[in-house]
């Protein structure tokens, strides 16, 4: 189980980065910084310039430290907080239609993940790990 335990917390983590570097990286890229500001603003986010590469950092730079494991906790924990905001703010407006409650419960689910690398750490197999900076809590001693 040990053996089990030394490569699914990496793969999960890889699961869970995914989406956040994909979303981070196409507002960065392929939108860009502008387009994605603009986005914003025709649906209502204030500052929409200033929250545009606020959702850059925190999704692309978030994504790729929890994939390295890097600060992965305190880190987990900024995007569980970024999914429940994001989550009640922007998917569950009072006009919600289906799509927007399928991404609500999704963001909820991804905190709930989060949550769990915020707890448990980012395990054996991370740069936490490696540089001695993770202390191990509760059922990752073994890992």
């Amino acid at each position: 189980m040990d053996n089990l335990r030394r490569y699914a917390i990496p793969l999960a983590r890889l699961l869970l980065a995914s989406l956040f570097i994909w979303s981070g990286w196409t507002k960065l890229f392929d939108f860009g910084p502008a387009g994605t500001a603009g986005f914003f603003a025709s649906n209502g986010v204030p500052v929409p310039a200033v929250a545009a590469w606020i959702a850059i950092i925190v999704e692309l730079g978030g994504g790729i430290l929890i994939l390295i494991g890097l600060q992965a906790r305190w880190v987990a924990l900024a995007l569980a907080v970024w999914c429940l905001v994001t989550g009640f703010g922007w998917h569950l407006p009072a006009t919600a239609k289906m799509h927007d409650m399928t991404n609500f419960y999704k963001n909820l689910t991804m905190a709930g993940g989060f949550l769990y690398v915020f707890i448990y750490g980012a395990g054996v197999l991370s740069l936490d790990r490696m540089m001695g900076t993770d202390k191990t809590m509760g059922a990752e001693k073994t890992a």
